[in-house]
């Protein structure tokens, strides 16, 4: 079709073509070849990064899926070990025929219901996993020798930041669990200096083996960390034949993750 035009129409029309006279055409045979394959060239370029952008976005939307589901199937795990652990020190407190036995069974039905409300939800402001914290100390400073012992600082500044429901309560559980309340308590703080928890507790171990479910919370919550808070946290475990030490802190500061 160029040839016709330009080799023939145009030269007989006015009198001049595109290019030298005797032009023929396996030239522009070969001339369209060359700039036809720059825009398939370009053209293909343009898709194969539209479709690797498709794919990322796919991959990503994958992903976060997944990790949803993880983030989930932990969560549903957390639940059935606290009650197991509440009830263990309800029927402790109901075989010794002890009045502390009514308040603590009230102070489990409190606890159910808030983290039965909470627990499905993504994220939860940050008082309100303070408060489940206070209600769990109080039911187990019923059944403990020496509730006094037990120090607890809150350095609360930013009570409205997100945290995920149930992080923090597991170390509380596992302290409560092994730790040694004869004569010992345990220290514990929270604080959020630059809206960036910083959470604290160190307790003293009992003698008693641990059983063959314990560290299940505390091995859920390195898990959800990892998933919900990737570079943004740090967890350090000391575990001592004497002690045991949490220091965790997570980056708060753009309200979710």
């Amino acid at each position: 079709m160029r040839y016709l035009i330009e080799e023939v129409l145009l030269p007989a029309t006015f009198g001049f073509g595109n290019y030298d006279k005797g032009t023929g055409m396996a030239f522009y045979f070969f001339d369209n070849i060359y700039n036809g394959s720059i825009t398939v060239f370009i053209s293909a370029i343009l898709w194969l990064l539209e479709k690797f952008g498709v794919i990322e976005t796919e991959k990503k939307a994958l992903e976060l899926e997944r990790n949803q589901a993880k983030i989930h199937a932990l969560k549903t795990q957390i639940n059935p070990h606290f009650i197991f652990n509440s009830l263990n020190n309800i029927y402790s407190l109901v075989y010794q025929n002890s009045d502390k036995a009514l308040p603590a069974i009230e102070e489990l039905g409190s606890l159910l219901r808030y983290s039965t409300k909470d627990l499905e939800k993504d994220f939860i402001t940050l008082d309100k996993e303070i408060g489940y914290i206070d209600s769990l100390t109080a039911l187990e400073k019923l059944r403990i020798r020496n509730p006094e012992l037990l120090v607890i600082e809150n350095n609360i500044r930013y009570p409205h930041l997100r945290i995920s429901p149930m992080l923090l309560v597991p170390f509380v559980e596992n302290a409560f669990k092994h730790g040694d309340f004869r004569n010992k308590g345990f220290e514990m703080k929270i604080s959020d200096e630059n809206q960036v928890l910083h959470f604290y507790l160190m307790n003293y171990k009992g003698l008693k083996m641990k059983d063959e479910g314990s560290g299940i919370g505390i091995v859920n919550v390195r898990k959800r960390l990892e998933l919900l808070y990737p570079q943004k946290h740090t967890l350090d475990i000391i575990d001592s034949e004497t002690e045991f030490i949490v220091d965790l802190m997570i980056d708060l500061k753009d309200g979710k993750n």
